[in-house]
């Protein structure tokens, strides 16, 4: 359920895509000096974003560095040197991931996911005292979403989605309770979550009817049992707008926030990046033979 908020790099100016990739390679960094080496695999775009949101809101200054990744060892990478807001994103990237792991390890009990909970779990350890009533919260909010999808009861998408839209908020206004805008931010995050969970369901739609898995869009939608060819015809236009409407949304909370530096990328993310990840997931124009990233 991770790497859809990504900026739409067509619409973006050459300093912005690099400054994104500065933020997302120290997450990077920060994950591996703040926990440690191996959970940078669990390191996603999503959670870049989370930095670079809350970075924006504080007043201090950037600081980047030139730095060779062991992943990218020929060139130095620019790399925005830790901070709060890294650090911060990073221990909300394991404690997501850890969770997604666990959920897929009880709904498929393979060996990789096994193995992975169990290289997660070791490092949850190293969890400040101060992030670990934010890691309780995130874990009864994702039991409260696995115990609703387990549900055989009837909902709408507004529902199912409400529980993830909820952890999106409370991670983001949960940085800095103290922060006049507090409110705002937990409504972007809110509608932000929701997008997230939407979109991931129905790019995944296909692969969980083939596989008679639980889908979100499927339970809420398909009350005549159609097939997938014939059933994504019919959803396609009512998901599109419920996703728009949630991106419409996000764009005009940020307005609201006191961003005190890297608005343009930001505002690129949340007013086309979003727009245009709908478009390869839908497959519309030039993504129409593309498969969905």
């Amino acid at each position: 359920m991770f790497g859809y908020v990504t900026p739409c790099k067509m619409e973006l100016k050459m300093k912005d895509y690099e400054k994104f990739k500065a933020y997302y390679c120290g997450l990077c960094i920060s994950i591996k000096n703040n926990i440690g080496n191996i959970p940078r695999v669990s390191l996603n775009y999503d959670m870049t974003f989370l930095a670079l949101l809350l970075d924006s809101l504080e007043c201090d200054n950037q600081v980047y560095m030139k730095k060779r990744c062991l992943f990218h060892p020929a060139n130095k990478k620019i790399i925005l040197k830790d901070n709060a807001p890294l650090k911060y994103a990073a221990f909300c990237n394991i404690s997501l991931s850890y969770f997604k792991v666990l959920d897929d390890v009880y709904d498929e009990n393979s060996l990789k996911g096994r193995i992975m909970y169990l290289c997660l779990k070791r490092y949850l350890s190293n969890m400040p005292d101060n992030f670990k009533s934010i890691f309780e919260n995130i874990k009864n909010k994702l039991e409260n979403l696995y115990t609703l999808e387990k549900s055989s009861q009837s909902m709408s998408i507004d529902a199912l989605s409400h529980p993830f839209g909820d952890l999106t908020g409370f991670i983001l206004k949960s940085y800095n309770n103290y922060n006049a805008s507090v409110g705002d931010l937990y409504l972007l995050g809110y509608n932000l979550g929701k997008w997230i969970y939407i979109i991931d369901a129905f790019d995944d739609l296909k692969k969980d009817m083939q596989k008679n898995k639980f889908n979100a869009i499927n339970v809420c939608f398909n009350d005549k049992d159609l097939c997938y060819e014939n059933f994504i015809i019919e959803i396609m236009p009512r998901i599109d707008f419920i996703l728009g409407t949630c991106a419409a949304q996000c764009t005009n909370i940020f307005n609201r926030l006191p961003i005190k530096k890297n608005k343009e990328l930001i505002y690129n993310i949340l007013q086309y990046g979003l727009l245009d990840k709908m478009d390869r997931v839908f497959k519309r124009g030039v993504y129409k033979n593309e498969k969905s990233i």
